[in-house]
């Protein structure tokens, strides 16, 4: 694949915790200029990000991120409030608790509540693959498309481990019609962003991709 092709399949990712504005702006500014799909930010920027890209770029942001474990009103408040604010596309992170409860109605409502705030806006859902079973994958593949979300995602990129290609495939093979992957979390580089494209990704959540075009460029 061209670089320009994987790029497209990027949301260029800042989420630290000590992220500042001008750091923001030069994601927005890669974004815009290499042509991502979106920027995912952290949802005190979106509002600014919003005014500064216009149309130029879509803006993703993050709800209960990144340990899931608020109240799904706090979710839905942050979900609403960050479309509010311009988001074009929310990345939710799940109740790992619930998973291990095995509360998956509990689950399922909150994403469709949660889908129900975005309306047509994209709504991804991170279950933390690094933390759970093959069967727990397998069943919330079925709980994701259920409840209608638009995108599974595989990480946080904050907890011990990211995507793998096992869990894309794995992922791709149980979701429902209409539901797409997302791999996110230790994407290394170009070479992996490919093979996770070809394995059946259709969103890569990664800040290298973007660094690996600069490094052609030079």
């Amino acid at each position: 694949m061209e670089v320009k092709d994987i790029l497209k399949y990027c949301d260029h990712t800042l989420l630290t915790q000590t992220a500042t504005w001008e750091e923001i702006k030069s994601v927005i500014d890669d974004g815009i200029k290499y042509e991502t799909a979106s920027v995912c930010i952290p949802p005190s920027y979106v509002a600014q990000a919003k005014a500064y890209a216009g149309e130029n770029l879509k803006i993703c942001t993050v709800i209960g991120f990144p340990n899931g474990y608020s109240t799904t009103a706090v979710k839905v408040f942050e979900t609403g409030d960050a479309i509010d604010n311009g988001a074009d596309e929310i990345d939710m992170v799940i109740n790992l608790g619930w998973v291990k409860d095995k509360r998956w109605d509990d689950i399922e409502n909150e994403i469709s509540t949660i889908k129900e705030v975005c309306d047509d806006h994209i709504l991804k859902v991170i279950i933390e693959t690094c933390l759970l079973t093959e069967e727990e994958k397998i069943k919330l593949c079925e709980i994701v498309t259920l409840a209608g979300a638009d995108y599974i995602k595989t990480s946080t990129g904050f907890s011990k481990g990211g995507a793998t290609f096992d869990d894309v495939k794995l992922m791709v093979n149980n979701v429902g019609d209409g539901v797409k992957v997302k791999a996110a979390g230790g994407i290394s580089g170009l070479e992996d962003a490919e093979e996770f494209i070809k394995l059946g990704a259709k969103r890569l959540g990664t800040s290298r991709v973007v660094k690996a075009a600069k490094n052609i460029e030079k």
